[in-house]
């Protein structure tokens, strides 16, 4: 009878023992696990709202997994650093700071058509039948059109068509930007337009244009009809081009 009284502490002692260890190692991988390091991505300037990232502004940093932001970019293959290309800031991030998805958005109407235009440019926006949208693509580049009803030498009207723009960069179509996207995200974005264009025989087509060249083809869209063709990959060239009339055809 004694030895089993004796046996019940020792085995409450062994059960304290065991949970303490079990404790106690819990607590140093914890704490190893914070102080096991990390690669993230972190800002290699000073990156300004609205900024279209890619790789040449970012830059891998190794961390204490303890100081790792909820949602940082973490890189654990070479191919995760581009995993931020083509996002936009949508506040600013000092330089050396974690990049997190929190404050990265995609390119989209969401972070404006202001991203997407070259310096010395203007983002001009011209409605068109979406059955042309469809074949056009952000990149691509374009020449503008404008036929409209002439006054001849001895004040007869006649309609002629010229061409105004060549070789026009091509920032957006309707909502696409040209974002990087997923076959998947591609798919759903394109149901999404097609379901917004179903109530609309028109969408925007977005176009970087210098100041004198917005004015005329803001003049044009009220003069005439305007009509887009779009060039061939690569071709950038300018060509001198006449005014197109029938009477010339017919001639």
């Amino acid at each position: 009878m004694e030895k089993k009284g004796m046996l019940v502490p020792v085995l409450l002692a062994l059960a304290a023992a065991g949970i303490y260890w079990w404790v106690l190692t819990s607590k140093e991988r914890a704490l190893a696990s914070q102080h096991e390091r990390a690669t993230v991505l972190t800002a290699r300037f000073d990156l300004p709202a609205r900024t279209i990232m890619n790789v040449d502004l970012v830059e891998t940093r190794e961390i204490p997994r303890m100081y790792l932001e909820q949602d940082a970019y973490e890189v654990k293959s070479q191919s995760d650093i581009k995993l931020v290309t083509n996002l936009v800031t949508g506040i600013r991030i000092p330089k050396g700071n974690q990049i997190t998805q929190s404050a990265l958005i995609s390119l989209s109407p969401e972070s404006g058509l202001s991203v997407k235009v070259p310096p010395g440019y203007r983002g001009c926006v011209l409605p068109l039948e979406n059955d042309l949208l469809r074949l056009i693509k952000p990149g691509d580049r374009v020449d503008i059109l404008v036929t409209f009803d002439a006054v001849m030498g001895d004040n007869r009207k006649e309609k002629v068509t010229a061409t105004i723009l060549q070789n026009v960069l091509v920032l957006g179509v309707g909502t696409n930007l040209g974002q990087g996207l997923s076959g998947q995200q591609a798919k759903a974005k394109a149901a999404a337009e097609n379901a917004d264009q179903a109530f609309s025989e028109k969408a925007a087509l977005s176009l970087a244009l210098n100041p004198n060249e917005a004015q005329y083809l803001a003049l044009s869209v009220k003069q005439g009809e305007v009509a887009v063709i779009v060039r061939g990959l690569g071709d950038v060239e300018l060509h001198p081009m006449e005014i197109a009339s029938f009477k010339r055809l017919i001639k």
